[in-house]
Formats: C-alpha cells, sequence, structure tokens
C-alpha cells in the first residue's frame, strides 16, 4: 500500500481491514526503495514462538524474503543446550527462507535496524517488539506488531491495522548543557502523565535550531520511549541533522566496507528530493509542546514511568543503590558510554581511575557490537571496566529480567534502559529508576542518585514550561480560534443531545425504532454475558496480566497460564475469578510490552471478554489476532468505583506494595481510589455484563435486584468477527493461504 505525501495526519490512509483485498505491508513514502515490514526475530519465545505458527498455519515458504530482518537478542546469555540448539535452528530457518539473519550477540534488533539502514527515513518498519517505536528517531515510522502478526506476514505479506489519532509534540528552546534526550523522553512521560497521547501516533517537531540540538542518538532514544508514554509511534523529521548522519554513514560505508550498502549518497540525494513533510495546516487530534530550554535532568520512578522527578529533588533524599545498569537498545550506544566513561574520567586523579562505590554493582553491554567496537577504539570501553563495571553480551538482558544482574528483594537498582515496572528487572520488592548514561554512571560512582554536576542551568528558568499548544503564540492564537469553533458546535450538538434525553428518555434516546442492526458472521456470539469480576486499577500492565519469567519458557501448558493469570497484579486472582466471567478493568489495560500471552492467558482462565474504561493498543491487537474480545465502557468502571470505594477514607495506590518497597508504584492512577477498609484488587461484583452484539449494546444489571441501565458502544465490523471466529488470525490465515 502506498500512501500520499501529505503529511502523517494524512499519510497512513488505510482503508478498513478487508480479508479478501490484497494488502502490501510495504509501505513507501518516497520514490526511494520500499520500506521494510520487519519481524524483530528473537529466540524463545520470539522466534520459536513465531516459527511455530508460521508452520502450524500451512505455510512453507516466506511471502518475500526481503521483507523480513531476523536478529537474535533475548536470553543471550543462556548457553544451555536447549538455548542454543533454537539458536541453531533459527538460523537454519533464516538461511532456508534467504533471509537477512543476525546471531546472538551482534547486537539487538532494534539497534541493528538502524545501524544498517533497513529502517529507512520515509519508510515503514514493523517489529514484534514493542519499542519498535525505535525507528521513528531516524524519520522511520516504527511501531510494534505481535507474535501472530509476524506469522502472518512471513506467509501473506499482509496484514491489518487501525488508523491512529495523531499527537503533534513541539519542541522548543534548546537542550541546555547536561540535558539529554533522556530526560526529555523522562519529563514528557512524567510530566504529561494522564494518557495524553494513550494510542496516538507523535509527529515532533520544532525550529531547524531546536532540532538541531537533538543529535540522532538522543531522537532515538526519545523515540524508543514514547511506547512508555503510550503512543504508537514517535516520528522525528527527515531535516538537517537527520541528513548530516545518513551522509556520514554513507561515507564511512564507501570508505571502509568496499562495496555499495543500504547507506549512498545517491539514496540520501533521492531521499531529500522526495522527501516526506507534514501539509501546511495539516489538523491533529492533540497538539502539546515542551520547551526544552527550562529542562533539567530528570530522574523516572521508582517502579514507575508516570514519575518524574528534577535530579536535584532525589539527589536531596540521599537515595542508596546497589545495582546499576547502562545496558538496552534505549541508552547503549557509543555516545552513552562516552558520556557514562566521561564521568569516571573526569572523577580520575593523579593517574588513579576512579571506581564505582563499595557494594554497587555497575553492568554495561553495548547496543551493538559496532557501538562497543567504536567505544572500544576510543577508550571509553576501557574506562568503564577500570571503574569496576561488569560487561554483558550486546542484547537484551537485565532490562527484560533475564540473565545476570537482576534485582534482588529490597535493592534499589537505576538503569539507562527504558521500562521500571515493578518486577521487570527483578524482584517485585525492589525499586528501579531510569535516567541518563551519565545520571547512572555518576550514582554508581558515589552509591547513591546523583548526578555528574555538569547542568547549567539557564539564567531566569524557574520551571518547565510545557503545555497544550505549540507554544508558538501566534500558531497557538490562531488554533484557539478554530477550538472555539469546534467547541460551539460540540455544545450544540451536546444541547440537542440532552434535549432528546430529557424527552425521550436516555434508554429510549438511544435506542430508537431506527437503530442499526450489525450483521453477525456465522460462528460469531449475538450475546456474550455474565458476572464482572473487577479489577480495580488503571494501567494494568502485560507483566501484572502475564509475569514475564514465564514469557521465554517453553511449553507452558494451557492449566499453568490460567494459573498464573495477573498474578503479578493481585496473587489472589486466580481464586477468584472463574470461567465464564467478565473481568472489568480500570483504564489503560495491557499497557507495556507485547507479549501476547496476556490475552491467551486470559482465555486460558476460560474468561471470554476483558471490558475496560481503555485499552493498550498492544493489547487490543493481541487480543483480535488471539479470538479474546474487549469493550470499552468508561461509564462502567466509574460506576463500580462509585460503588465500591468509598471518599471518605484515605487514598490509596492501586497495588499491594511488598514489605520492602512501600513507596513504589507501578504505575500511578489518573484519579484517586479509595476502600473503607482495606483496598480489594479483585472482586466479585455480583453485577451482570451482557453485551449485545448485533445492536452493539450493553447491559448492566447492578446487582440483584439493582438497577439495570444500557449503553451504545462501538460496532464490531464484520472483519475483527471473522478473525475471532475462527479462532484467530492465525487459523484465517491457515484458511487464506489454503483457499484454492
Amino acid at each position: 500500500m502506498h500512501a500520499a505525501r501529505r503529511g502523517l495526519p494524512q499519510k497512513l490512509a488505510v482503508p478498513p481491514f478487508d480479508p479478501t483485498a490484497q494488502y502490501d505491508t510495504t509501505t513507501s513514502w518516497s520514490s526511494m526503495p520500499a520500506g521494510q515490514t520487519v519481524t524483530k526475530f528473537a529466540p524463545s519465545p520470539t522466534s520459536t514462538i513465531e516459527s511455530i505458527k508460521f508452520m502450524s498455519i500451512g505455510a512453507s515458504k516466506i511471502h518475500d524474503p526481503k521483507q523480513i530482518v531476523m536478529t537474535l537478542d533475548h536470553d543471550v546469555q543462556n548457553k544451555s543446550e536447549t538455548n542454543l540448539k533454537k539458536y541453531k535452528q533459527i538460523e537454519e530457518f533464516a538461511k532456508k527462507q534467504g533471509v537477512d539473519f543476525y546471531p546472538a550477540g551482534r547486537g539487538i534488533g532494534h539497534q541493528i535496524m538502524v545501524e544498517e539502514g533497513y529502517a529507512w527515513p520515509g519508510t515503514m518498519t514493523v517489529a514484534s517488539d514493542s519499542h519498535s517505536n525505535m525507528y521513528g528517531g531516524v524519520g522511520c515510522l516504527g511501531t510494534a506488531m505481535v507474535r501472530t502478526d509476524a506469522a502472518s506476514i512471513w506467509a501473506t505479506g499482509k496484514t491489518w491495522w487501525q488508523i491512529p489519532p495523531i499527537a503533534k509534540v513541539t519542541l522548543t528552546g534548546v537542550l541546555p548543557k547536561g540535558v539529554t534526550g533522556k530526560d526529555v523522553i523522562v519529563a514528557l512521560c512524567g510530566l504529561f502523565n494522564n494518557d495524553e497521547v494513550l494510542n496516538h501516533a507523535i509527529e515532533f517537531t520544532g525550529s531547524e535550531q531546536t532540532m538541531r540540538s537533538l543529535p540522532v542518538d538522543d531522537r532515538l532514544a526519545i523515540a524508543n520511549m514514547t511506547t512508555e508514554w503510550g503512543a504508537l509511534t514517535g516520528l522525528f523529521p527527515i531535516d538537517s541533522m537527520l541528513q548530516a548522519w545518513l551522509r556520514s554513514k554513507a561515507t564511512t560505508s564507501a570508505l571502509f566496507d568496499g562495496k555499495e550498502g543500504r547507506f549512498t549518497h545517491k539514496s540520501i540525494d533521492d531521499l531529500i528530493a522526495n522527501q516526506l513533510v507534514a501539509d501546511k495546516g495539516a489538523t491533529y487530534a492533540k497538539s502539546l509542546y515542551l520547551n526544552l530550554s527550562t529542562l533539567a535532568p530528570y530522574v523516572s520512578g521508582p517502579n514507575s514511568v508516570k514519575v518524574a522527578t528534577p535530579l536535584r529533588d532525589l539527589e536531596a533524599q540521599n537515595i542508596s543503590l546497589n545495582k546499576a545498569y547502562l545496558v538496552s537498545c534505549t541508552n547503549s550506544r557509543a555516545s552513552d558510554l562516552a558520556a557514562a566513561a566521561k564521568v569516571f574520567k573526569d572523577a580520575s586523579k593523579d593517574g588513579r581511575p576512579a571506581k564505582i562505590a563499595q557494594g554497587v554493582e555497575f553492568y554495561i553491554a553495548a547496543a551493538s557490537i559496532p557501538e562497543q567496537q567504536a567505544a572500544e577504539e576510543t577508550g571509553d570501553w576501557q574506562a568503564l571496566l577500570d571503574a569496576g563495571a561488569k560487561p554483558l553480551p550486546a542484547g537484551c538482558g537485565p532490562c527484560i529480567g533475564l540473565g545476570t544482574g537482576l534485582l534482588e528483594p529490597g535493592e534499589v537498582g537505576i538503569s539507562a534502559s527504558n521500562r521500571n515496572f515493578k518486577g521487570r528487572m527483578g524482584s517485585p520488592d525492589a525499586k528501579a529508576y531510569l535516567a541518563s548514561p551519565e545520571v547512572v554512571a555518576a550514582s554508581a560512582m558515589s552509591g547513591k542518585i546523583s548526578g555528574p554536576g555538569w547542568y547549567e542551568k539557564p539564567v531566569g528558568v524557574n520551571k518547565v514550561v510545557l503545555g497544550e499548544g505549540t507554544g508558538i503564540a501566534d500558531e497557538d492564537r490562531t488554533m484557539s480560534v478554530v477550538d472555539a469553533l469546534d467547541k460551539l458546535i460540540a455544545d450544540a450538538e451536546s444541547l440537542i443531545q440532552g434535549a432528546e434525553k430529557s424527552v425521550l428518555g436516555e434508554s429510549e434516546a438511544t435506542e430508537s425504532g431506527d437503530e442499526q442492526l450489525t450483521d453477525i458472521l456465522p460462528g460469531f456470539p449475538e450475546k456474550v454475558e455474565g458476572e464482572i469480576v473487577f479489577c480495580d486499577a488503571d494501567n494494568i500492565n502485560t507483566d501484572g496480566i502475564y509475569p514475564g519469567k514465564y514469557t521465554y519458557q517453553d511449553n507452558v501448558s494451557v492449566e499453568k497460564m490460567a494459573e498464573v493469570c495477573m498474578e503479578n497484579y493481585d496473587k489472589s486472582f486466580g481464586s477468584i475469578a472463574k470461567a465464564g466471567d467478565i473481568l472489568v478493568a480500570g483504564f489503560n489495560f495491557g499497557c507495556g510490552s507485547s507479549r501476547e500471552q496476556a490475552a491467551t492467558a486470559i482465555l486460558a482462565k476460560k474468561i471470554p471478554l476483558v471490558v475496560s474504561g481503555s485499552f493498550g493498543n498492544i493489547f487490543s491487537r493481541n487480543s483480535i489476532n488471539n479470538a479474546l474480545m474487549g469493550v470499552e465502557v468508561p461509564r462502567l468502571v466509574q460506576r463500580l468505583r462509585e460503588t465500591f470505594s468509598s471518599n471518605s477514607v484515605k487514598a490509596k495506590s492501586n497495588d499491594t506494595e511488598p514489605s520492602e518497597n512501600k513507596e513504589s508504584l507501578d504505575s500511578p492512577p489518573p484519579a484517586v481510589q479509595a476502600s473503607p477498609v482495606e483496598k480489594m484488587l479483585t472482586r466479585r461484583t455480583g453485577w451482570n455484563f451482557l453485551w449485545d452484539v448485533r445492536r452493539s449494546k450493553v447491559v448492566i444489571t447492578e446487582g440483584e435486584g439493582g438497577a439495570t441501565w444500557s449503553q451504545k458502544v462501538g460496532e464490531l465490523p464484520p472483519n475483527v468477527q471473522e478473525i475471532i471466529a475462527r479462532g484467530g488470525l492465525e487459523k484465517w490465515v491457515k484458511k487464506e493461504i489454503s483457499a484454492p
């Protein structure tokens, strides 16, 4: 499919998915070679499951081998015979299919995609990992897929998307000395922490001066963590800074590689001549801004990206550390290693290298072998080793809770990685903070959260300046006129709807005799009904739904999946929830990583339907692909909280905290929640939920003898019904490729 060169708000002009239509997931936004639709291939379970799914649907040959790149980057420290056998099988599979392959230890897939030129500006690249957003740092629209999607792309070259709303994020000013791209995204996640960009595609923009203060490595870190901010992608412009980076890569390739690679000056000339830019006057679902000149170093956590604190405030608290990490695809490039090494070099005296603090373990792993080699050539890698850092192979390790150096109960760690959910990097009884590489290094050296002292506060800056709009007065004034007109129209429509309800009654107003009925495909239920089990929390992430320690285990039985479902959220869930129940949770349910076991574990528990105030997009996609039904009913969440909460007691957090981790939060809710006696994480409500699919309506009965009310919900389109009715996307693809 090709997209018009009209700017991000219009450029993914994809029609609703039609199972009978021929879709090409290769998307070209310029006259450059077609964009890669990439499946990032990791070991167990990613590669194993994708291979099994690929073969189970009856496929034997990848549709377009040039469309796929396979990398081994998860669990690379695991040298067991079983794991090495998997690696060998994957390599043989790639060779047989003619797919580009990168072995374990070569680097993290996202970094390889960027440094090898697969993620090309102006194209679209997907990967079976939630941090595929990182490609946006080089002007390539990157977004996450899941394993079933990957298998279907391998077999057919096709997939489906729901086009998201677009948020414009305008950056103004320039970064002060001592402030990094990591500080930018940590601040964005923590200061815009009410789901402002949830399930949006982000377009970053700013003046030439502003954007030149953001090197490509900083952009990669920012785009990478737009995932944690809740976005589906974060796209930077193809500007002079990126063009200079591309030119440097092309020159290096021409001088030293000895052959024409993906980075060539001709390719860059073509890109610049046909580059994709937003239309003048393009409209956006949302506009936010951040003045970089007012930003200081920030730290995320503990255990939540939605909590961001100025470094100076945490320094005053003397928070002792046990472990520090300079690992992951977010901040482990040569420039990051150089910044960390400089901290120790500056602190060295009389030729003696500065050391990490006694009792602190400092782990380092480059994002790729070329990045490590670059750091070795400058002496930065050795400087970190001389300081006492422990090297790990280039790949995904502690960041995803695998291998050496995980956080133990009661420990405190600080990392330059991207995700600090409770239990993500080890024990749920530990605290994890996120910060820039130099803050991580300075903290490792001092033994407590601290910075290197590089920050120079601009004169007259007293607070971070951010908000809605562009931050540019003239533009915001123009926008305010348009917004005012939109508000007048919305208010008029609201008055009409209110009058209808007051005259006809709410149920009659929404259910008139002219209601449109949804066609129900054979095999899909017309109604779904059950008792509501309420998990009273927002931002329940996929680690909470299905623990990461099982994600990379093979052959986990259906019974075991049902047993551990939701255990990281509430260990009592398994004994409370029953087969046939309707699971209702708060807002942004299923955020976090791309593991599809979050959906299949709920199905294993024999729960057919999940209801929430809103879903994380990756969970929604997983649910459809695996035949788990879901519907958003914010009003129901509100009514449950009104009924089962009390306004007269002290507010509590969403989770019961381990005894050694009293102050941490998994993800703080946008609203206060409390309980008259003790917060019940999971409760049987006695309420009945009925989803009338044909009428696109839900009917709620609030317990025996309680009120009954109904509400219209979105229509379930035939293509989604078909995927679910067939038992998921895997079975749908199997039928498609077996058709004559």
